[in-house]
């Protein structure tokens, strides 16, 4: 029988010179280009918390490395991956509108660079790992790896955002849980308006005031004639009370028996006056405005100052009040947004208002002389304006040098002493940088320490007038205290601080280390020089007492205190202490060993 030449085989095909061949198969993936860039994003995922004091660009890579990592990953698989051409196509397309679909579900706090951060790479990095494990299944490998992006992405579209730890790792919840803020708003709701009627003579001053203003008077963080009991297991801190709190990152100021704070409610920010014995809510005046932003979340970021001339409070929007501190009613209001003719900085608006000499002074960083800025503070009149660095998230405060008091600032220009009468410069230091500077100047002497975030370190510089001239000079610039927004405090020739989020020790005259040891993440200090005694609040809500010793770190107790990430600078009047965060105020009373009759007095007018 005569056979047709020209069927072939199933499994062969005609080559053009007759010569038949297999047909083509699917291949196995090359699958380990794939798995090299899912391993580099999870390492650079990871740098802010393997690296020491990680610098900006350093950050920004962990940041937006894993992102530049999913796209290779795709461009990997439409070019590299031996796929078919099918598979290409359907796989790059479904998965680039899969990323798009969650982009536009994400619950709003994880919107913008947060989708950048983690939609983008988990997306592809879920797509790549399945593709890997399955690179030899061609019926399986993409309907799984397809599979695999839309659980992942469905994962972020369920979560929200508070905001980042000291470490920039994220902190998630399930987008359908009610937030602290949400919860509180809550509370005030059904509060309403519970307020005290306090009788018309009543009258606050700044002697009332054992702490009038952010860090206290100096802005230094000493807390002079207290001693505490360092045994807290047979002298434990007690528990007075509890409140919720609205979000925002300020601090306290303490007046008689009130607390000053603000805080986010909501579409409004709020100034608030609590009760010291018991943390409820004396008065609260609110306003229209809202800052958020991915790192910090919500809420303001200065701290409410007192003086003679009433209760000074600036909004991380920019809105700076006058108020009455007794009942809290509006004296007068600015808008540094519209004064200074800038939108809010990254963080916002962190300037804690300096009052002196009749003056309200903040720092707004607009353009030209529109740096610092001075309000009378009997009617919000603008008095003068300077040039200064475009952004700080310091605040002005009162210092001396040679003799000479004057106003200091330190910004991303470097540090400048003011006249406070009409803001001439008498004297500046240049060191210029890309880094935020968070942290308050602190002086010793004729010297002064500036420190720049991101780990760039230390600075000590010396201020002494020559005639008529000032002279300016740099003693030593240290990399072993790298503090990013966490202050730092004098004992003794020694500074005690965050070097990163681990405590440490360093010589007032080199800069040198002394010591380091105390993971207590990007927390506080407060110093009790009478004691020797350190208060550090660490990131999670626990109040540390340490000795301060530059011989060797010795932690004397520890409690924990409250819950939340707690970045607030921590108050001791007397026994009590308060705390806060962006969820919790609190007062816990600390055992005494020693306090002079001054401050016994004091005390006792305080919890009257």
């Amino acid at each position: 029988m005569k056979t047709d030449s020209s069927a072939s085989p199933p499994e062969l095909a005609s080559h053009p010179e007759g010569v038949s061949t297999p047909a083509v198969q699917p291949r196995t993936l090359r699958w380990w280009p794939a798995a090299c860039l899912v391993v580099l994003m999870f390492l650079l995922r990871m740098i802010p918390a393997l690296v020491e004091s990680p610098s900006l660009p350093v950050i920004f890579a962990s940041f937006l490395g894993p992102a530049v990592a999913g796209v290779l990953i795709l461009v990997w698989w439409v070019t590299f991956s031996r796929s078919s051409i099918r598979e290409r196509l359907l796989g790059a397309l479904l998965t680039i509108a899969m990323i798009g679909i969650s982009i536009t579900l994400l619950h709003p706090s994880l919107a913008n660079m947060n989708a950048i951060m983690y939609v983008v790479p988990y997306g592809a990095g879920a797509f790549a790992v399945s593709l890997c494990l399955l690179a030899a299944q061609p019926k399986w490998r993409l309907p799984v790896a397809l599979g695999a992006v839309a659980l992942t992405l469905g994962y972020w579209d369920s979560l929200q955002s508070a905001g980042v730890d000291g470490t920039f790792q994220p902190e998630l919840s399930w987008r359908w849980i009610p937030t602290a803020e949400e919860r509180y708003l809550q509370t005030v709701a059904s509060k309403a308006a519970e307020t005290a009627s306090p009788a018309p003579s009543e009258k606050i001053l700044l002697a009332d005031a054992a702490w009038p203003a952010f860090r206290g008077a100096a802005r230094d963080g000493r807390q002079p004639g207290i001693v505490l009991k360092s045994n807290w297991e047979e002298t434990p801190p007690k528990s007075l009370w509890k409140k919720p709190i609205g979000p925002g990152w300020s601090s306290f100021s303490v007046a008689g028996n009130r607390l000053f704070t603000q805080e986010q409610r909501g579409e409004e920010e709020a100034v608030v006056c609590l009760n010291a014995t018991t943390g409820e809510t004396i008065w609260a005046t609110t306003y229209p405005s809202r800052f958020w932003e991915a790192v910090a979340g919500a809420g303001p970021r200065a701290t409410p100052t007192i003086a003679d001339e009433g209760l000074f409070a600036l909004g991380a929007n920019g809105v700076l009040l006058a108020l009455d501190p007794v009942t809290g009613t509006k004296r007068w209001t600015r808008d540094l947004q519209q004064d200074a003719g800038r939108k809010p900085p990254m963080w916002g608006f962190a300037s804690s208002p300096l009052v002196v000499q009749g003056l309200v002074i903040v720092h707004a960083g607009g353009a030209e002389n529109k740096g610092v800025l001075a309000y009378r503070a009997a009617d919000g009149e603008l008095a003068w304006s300077v040039p200064s660095g475009d952004h700080s998230y310091s605040s002005a405060q009162l210092a001396s040098f040679d003799g000479v008091s004057g106003l200091l600032m330190s910004t991303n220009v470097g540090l400048q002493f003011l006249d406070v009468a009409d803001g001439h410069t008498i004297w500046e230091h240049r060191w210029a940088g890309d880094n935020y500077r968070a942290l308050q100047p602190l002086v010793v002497g004729n010297s002064a320490f500036i420190a720049t975030s991101l780990g760039l370190g230390t600075r000590k510089v010396t201020a002494c007038q020559k005639g008529d001239q000032w002279e300016v000079t740099e003693d030593w610039t240290s990399r072993d205290l790298k503090p990013d927004f966490n202050d730092f405090v004098e004992y003794q020739n020694y500074l005690y601080g965050f070097d990163g989020n681990i405590f440490t020790c360093v010589s007032l005259e080199t800069g040198k280390r002394a010591w380091k040891r105390g993971r207590y993440g990007n927390g506080q200090v407060l110093l009790l020089p009478d004691a020797g005694q350190l208060l550090v609040t660490s990131e999670t809500g626990e109040v540390v007492l340490l000795k301060a010793d530059p011989a060797k770190p010795v932690e004397l107790a520890r409690i924990p205190a409250i819950e939340g990430k707690t970045w607030n600078h921590p108050v001791l009047i007397g026994s009590k202490l308060y705390l806060r965060n962006a969820e919790m105020a609190a007062c816990y009373e600390l055992a005494l060993d020693h306090l002079p009759e001054q401050q016994s007095q004091s005390v006792v007018q305080h919890g009257n």
